[in-house]
């Protein structure tokens, strides 16, 4: 009865946070079928550790897991080689298209965890710290440098006076 128990409520669990998780990891890893095999990874070490999780620490335990798969996926991974080389130099002037996606791009891994987790999951700087296991200090440099950059490759993100 026990076991029928945990599994049920890691299934409610699972099927009321696998959106979120994946949302996360995809703005880190930046393809979601890489983010729902992440995802999918991160569940199924949470879901060994279920016994020993509180429920009170749940979300954060799974948010933890999910980033440091993702953090773990992106050192490991290869470049691929390819026939040739895309020609990047568009020439021209730059598209006015505001193209977030290309912007978070530019972030290294760790800046972009950041962003996730501060700016999509609405995490306070100590949670954060505490989901990247580093110091408040660190999640708020982080997030200044990935704001810098962003604002710098998105100026139409930038207030003006006149639209405050």
């Amino acid at each position: 009865m026990r076991r029928q128990r945990r599994e049920s409520e890691f299934t409610d669990f699972y099927a009321a946070r696998r959106l979120s998780l994946r949302r996360t990891a995809y703005l880190i890893v930046r393809d979601w079928h890489t983010a729902e095999d992440l995802t999918q990874q991160s569940m199924v070490k949470l879901y060994a550790a279920w016994p020993r999780v509180r429920s009170e620490t749940v979300d954060a335990f799974a948010r933890r897991i999910v980033v440091n798969e993702c953090l773990s996926h992106l050192r490991r991974r290869r470049d691929v080689p390819v026939d040739q080389v895309p020609d990047l130099d568009r020439g021209g002037p730059e598209p006015s298209v505001l193209d977030v996606g290309a912007a978070l791009d530019l972030l290294p891994p760790r800046q972009r965890a950041v962003v996730a987790l501060r700016f999509l999951d609405d995490l306070s700087v100590a949670d954060v710290a505490q989901t990247l296991d580093v110091s408040e200090g660190t999640v708020k440099s982080q997030t200044a440098r990935a704001l810098d950059t962003l604002r710098l490759h998105l100026p139409a993100l930038v207030l003006t006076e006149e639209t405050r």
